[in-house]
């Protein structure tokens, strides 16, 4: 029997793994994390939900970006495809690998520069269990 927790979005706020975050930071540089919270953040640059990421200019910046994973997602994807197509601008985005979806098939596999598939599942931290979904990285980059 399967947990229906896991496939519930009550918590949006799942914080990505400190490993997770540091082999992808070493790779990358990353100077902002538009959508978290101050205990969660992963960049001294960042915009919590007052501050809402969606609404800021990214230009120039090198972006991890962890959305919630709710009804939102959408408008994340949308943003990191406008905004990782502005010119001197990075955007790396870690959302669950749902390749079925028309969001996947209009801003991702025809918009972005690169989609790393990741092996196995994450267990982000503060969860009990391993996400129920695969996740993937998009990277949308004009550096």
């Amino acid at each position: 029997m399967l947990n229906q927790s896991l496939f519930s979005s009550k918590r949006l706020d799942w914080e990505t793994p400190y490993c997770f975050f540091k082999e992808l930071d070493d790779e990358f540089h990353f100077t902002l994390d538009p959508c978290c919270v101050p205990e969660t953040a992963k960049c001294a640059k960042y915009y919590t939900p007052k501050e809402n990421g969606l609404i800021q200019d990214w230009q120039g910046e090198r972006v991890f970006c962890n959305p919630p994973y709710g009804r939102q997602l959408v408008e994340w994807v949308i943003k990191c495809q406008k905004e990782g197509s502005k010119s001197g601008t990075l955007v790396v985005m870690l959302i669950p690998a749902r390749t079925c979806t028309a969001y996947f098939h209009k801003y991702i596999y025809k918009t972005a520069q690169e989609i790393r598939f990741i092996r196995g599942r994450i267990r982000f931290v503060g969860a009990q269990w391993q996400a129920p979904f695969p996740s993937m990285l998009v990277i949308y980059k004009t550096i």
